[in-house]
Order: structure tokens, then C-alpha cells, then sequence
């Protein structure tokens, strides 16, 4: 009887804890990623070169490129570094920028990777995802999973509480996204890949359950969990189905329409909040309400400082942003009218007393 298996590419080690970046010199050594610290350090402003001091005793042959950015440009700038030598591996610190910079050099030239992350903004820290700034755009571009990850509490803890906010935004966003590809599954037979679904839901579930705040260990360690977790399933698929819905949609559509009207993390958590009330699962959007109140989350478009024409505008265009992707917006197709009076039910809705 043949026995049928897939190989799935994952982290060679994860380390979420206190302290965890002054073992990164040991890490490196013990999976076999770099024996003698002959690698990269890749550094943004802020933290990481704060922390690239720190990890400087057991790294003593490495080397240490700043960037800042996060753009394309700066990327290939990286690259054309890293061909002057052969290193193990690229150590990429800092936050979502500076990561996904590193990620794309890396895996341009077939150079290891290592995320060591200083906030919890969004699962950059583990997807294959780069996104970068080109042209007065952003894109997203395929790289490869990194091979190890390490958050270090006491850095994200230092960080703005607003970065870490805009993590779990991201990380209950999953809920919705996942919503969404299960949609396109019964409605357009779309493939759908289970371990991918299994581990971005089982993430967000954890979170959003979670009574903890900021200030919790436990819960930031969750939080690092739901988000690499997130990262992870996108990598076992291949596409970023399982973090990226109807939610993600509006919040591209919102960068085009009104930018720096808030950050990623806190527009996807609000559109996957208005794209399961779309979706009419009144006990998803009672948990995914309360979860998103408990942490000071958007709920409303006022809450960023937008007009509900604003939002209906937004999310109007979403579909655009992503033609090839079947979502609850795609499903309905609503025009301007049947979108406005769904935004007024939807605050209606939030109005009314929790049960």
C-alpha cells in the first residue's frame, strides 16, 4: 500500500522568549546554519543596531549592512553586497522593513535566511512574502521562508505599543481570510490546502480568545506564534490565501484611496471585521468585535479618522486590487447604495450591547 507524504518547508527553529537574541550565536551554531558566525547582519535604524551590538561577541566574523526603507532599490543595493562574499546565512533584525529587505536579498542570491524580529507588526517575521516600495508602489514578492526565526520579548516590549498593536490586527485577520478561501472553495471549487487553513486559523483562534494584553508574556508570545503560524501557511500553499482576504483587499484599496490613514495591521482588522458581518456570522463577529476592542482596534472607519463615504469608496475598489481572488466582495458584488446601507446595518450592529 503506497503511503502518500508531502515535505513541508517550516523554520529550522523557533525561539519566542526573554533574552532570546543573546543565544543567537549559539542557535546559529547548533541547527548548523553557521558554525562561525560567517554571516550577514542585516540592520534597520533603531533596535537592530542596538541589538547587532549585542550579538557582536558571538558573531566576530560577521558583517553588518543599514538599510532603511524597505524599498526594492535598497534590496537589490543589499544584494550586490552579499556577492562579495560567502556568507552562511543573512541575519535580518529589525522590524517588518528591514526583514522583508533582507528576505528578498537572500533569496535572490540563494542565501540563508534568519528573522530575528524586534516588533510583532505583522507575519513578515515568517512568511515567504517580501513587501516592498517600487515606483510609488508597494509590492509583494515570492522569497524564501526564513530558516530560523527568533523574537526576543524584551525588544518588542521596547517597541511602540502601536507595532505590536497592529500585529494582532494582522493575526485575527486570518480569521476572515481563511473565511474567505473556504468561500471560494464551495462556491468556485477553488483548491484548498487544509494544514494551510489549520495552522492560520488555529493561530488567530489562540489570539482571539486570549484575555492578556501588552504587558502579558504569554500573550505576546501567542501573538508571535499566530503571526509566524500565519507566515508558515502561506509557505505550506504556496500563495498568501490563507492571511490575505476580503480584509487585505480593503486595506490595499484604503493605501490607494486615503494613505497613512492607519496602519496595515489595524485596516485589515477592520475590513475582516466589516467582511464577516458582510458574511453574516453573527458569532464570529461578536468575538472578532469584542478581541478587536479589548486591544484599542479600529471598529469604525471614524476610528480612522475616515467618513463612512470614505470606507464605501474603499470598499468599492477593493476587488480591484486583487482581481484574481474570491472573497465575500467578489461574492456579493455590491454597488454603492447596497454598500452604504450595509455600513450603516454594520454600525448599527456594533451599537448594540454585547450579548
Amino acid at each position: 500500500m503506497p503511503l502518500l507524504a508531502r515535505t513541508v518547508h517550516t523554520p529550522l527553529a523557533i525561539d519566542v522568549r526573554r533574552g532570546a537574541v543573546a543565544g543567537l550565536g549559539a542557535l546559529l551554531a547548533d541547527r548548523r546554519i553557521s558554525a562561525g558566525g560567517e554571516v550577514a547582519v542585516v540592520v534597520g535604524p533603531g533596535q537592530g543596531e542596538r541589538i547587532a551590538e549585542l550579538i557582536a561577541p558571538g558573531l566576530g566574523r560577521a558583517d553588518v549592512f543599514t538599510v532603511a526603507g524597505g524599498t526594492l532599490d535598497a534590496a537589490h543595493e543589499l544584494g550586490e553586497k552579499l556577492r562579495q562574499r560567502s556568507y552562511d546565512a543573512v541575519v535580518g533584525i529589525g522590524g517588518g522593513k528591514t526583514i522583508d529587505t533582507a528576505k528578498y536579498a537572500a533569496s535572490r542570491y540563494a542565501v540563508p535566511m534568519v528573522s530575528v524580529a524586534t516588533s510583532l507588526a505583522n507575519d513578515g517575521i515568517a512568511s515567504p512574502v517580501a513587501s516592498l516600495d517600487h515606483d510609488g508602489g508597494r509590492g509583494s514578492y515570492g522569497v524564501h521562508i526564513p530558516l530560523a526565526i527568533v523574537v526576543d520579548l524584551d525588544f518588542v516590549e521596547d517597541g511602540p505599543d502601536r507595532q505590536t498593536l497592529a500585529g494582532i490586527g494582522d493575526a485575527l485577520s486570518n480569521l476572515s481570510a481563511v473565511a474567505d478561501w473556504e468561500l471560494a472553495h464551495a462556491v468556485r471549487d477553488e483548491p484548498i490546502d487544509g494544514l494551510a487553513v489549520t495552522l492560520a486559523r488555529t493561530g488567530a483562534e489562540a489570539l482571539i480568545s486570549h484575555p492578556g494584553g501588552l504587558g502579558d508574556d504569554a500573550f505576546l508570545t501567542t501573538l508571535a506564534e499566530a503571526l509566524i503560524l500565519g507566515g508558515i501557511a502561506m509557505a505550506v500553499c504556496g500563495s498568501s490565501r490563507p492571511a490575505s482576504g476580503g480584509c487585505h483587499e480593503i486595506s490595499h484599496a484604503l493605501d490607494l484611496l486615503h494613505p497613512g490613514a492607519g496602519s496595515h495591521g489595524e485596516q485589515v482588522g477592520l475590513g475582516a471585521l466589516f467582511c464577516t458581518f458582510l458574511r453574516g456570522d453573527q458569532l464570529r463577529f461578536g468575538q472578532l468585535a469584542a478581541a478587536l476592542r479589548r486591544h484599542g482596534l479600529p471598529v469604525r472607519p471614524a476610528d480612522l479618522g475616515l467618513t463612512d463615504d470614505d470606507f464605501v469608496a474603499a470598499v468599492l475598489h477593493a476587488p480591484h486590487t486583487r482581481p484574481d481572488r474570491y472573497t465575500i466582495l467578489e461574492h456579493l458584488h455590491l454597488g454603492a447604495d447596497a454598500v452604504r446601507e450595509r455600513l450603516a446595518e454594520y454600525l448599527g450592529a456594533l451599537s448594540m450591547p454585547a450579548r
